[in-house]
């Protein structure tokens, strides 16, 4: 499985580029799409899904022209938009059936056995019979991941999977990507959250204001920042300062006020001690000192 894109560009009719001259390929496995809200992740991954046309530039999905052959790309594609909602009055295993036979799934036997082995796979086996909109927010977005995965596509787009989710949920749909992302597929996960990339991508691209700012593995960009990641220990009364005059990307109250983490070329505190960069770092780094 390959997907090609080559030049692509979207503007608005404010003349506002959405994506702007993107280029990029993603084969078989979980591929991370980052950036801020805004970056123009949610217009890239519905031009991919069908659901917009590009103002310029091609998509080819294992050859095929996106634009002139939608109909057998569709056939490929599952989809987790953002927003998804299930009907509030039918039970979960009633909603996979219908977007079943949405999806020309006529034989009742196959389609229960299908959507038995879903729940399973997604952990929800045991709440088949629970109402749709009685679930949970991460049993929600566990049961979109059922239906985006009916017809077995060869690429799933996930669109902000995580965003209002506890920990414990986050944790669990971020494996649950992981092991589907094994399979001989392509799972595109767009999102703003740095955690759910450095946990299951093994490729990623970083989109800030439409444009390609980086396309490679999580682990070249934290290379960026190592030797710019830095920790030290700072009393309440500074803490406001520090974070005026360095990107902080963490604070964790100490004995002597707070230990605070940030990333800065040449800092010229005393007693600040470099660290190891993680993703989350080489994230703020880079949109500190390498896009703007």
């Amino acid at each position: 499985m390959k997907i090609e894109i080559n030049n692509l560009s979207k503007i608005y009719g404010n003349n506002k580029h959405a994506i702007d001259d993107i280029n990029l390929q993603i084969t078989d496995g979980l591929f991370g799409l980052l950036g801020p809200n805004g970056a123009g992740k949610t217009t890239l991954m519905r031009i991919l899904v069908t659901l917009m046309k590009p103002s310029a530039g091609e998509v080819f999905v294992n050859g095929m022209d996106l634009q002139k052959e939608r109909k057998n790309i569709r056939k490929m594609l599952g989809y987790l938009p953002q927003e998804f909602s299930a009907f509030p009055k039918i039970r979960t295993w009633e909603f996979l059936d219908f977007s079943a036979r949405l999806a020309g799934m006529n034989n009742k036997k196959d389609r229960t056995d299908i959507i038995d082995r879903l729940l399973e796979s997604v952990g929800l086996f045991e709440a088949r019979d629970r109402l749709a909109s009685k679930l949970s927010g991460g049993m929600k977005r566990r049961l979109g991941i059922a239906q985006a995965l009916i017809g077995n596509p060869q690429l799933l787009v996930v669109d902000e999977p995580t965003t209002g989710l506890d920990p414990e949920e986050r944790i669990r749909f971020r494996n649950l990507l992981a092991e589907m992302g094994s399979e001989e597929r392509i799972i595109i996960l767009s999102t703003h959250i740095v955690g759910d990339i450095s946990s299951s991508c093994t490729e990623m691209a970083l989109l800030n204001e439409g444009k390609l700012g980086f396309n490679g593995q999580p682990q070249q960009l934290i290379e960026n920042a190592k030797g710019h990641t830095w920790q030290f220990e700072v009393p309440d009364s500074e803490l406001e300062n520090i974070k005026t005059k360095y990107p902080v990307v963490t604070t964790i109250p100490s004995e002597k006020g707070w230990q605070v983490q940030f990333v800065h070329k040449n800092p010229d505190e005393k007693a600040v001690i470099s660290i190891e960069p993680n993703l989350e770092h080489a994230y703020v780094y880079f949109m500190e000192n390498m896009v703007n």
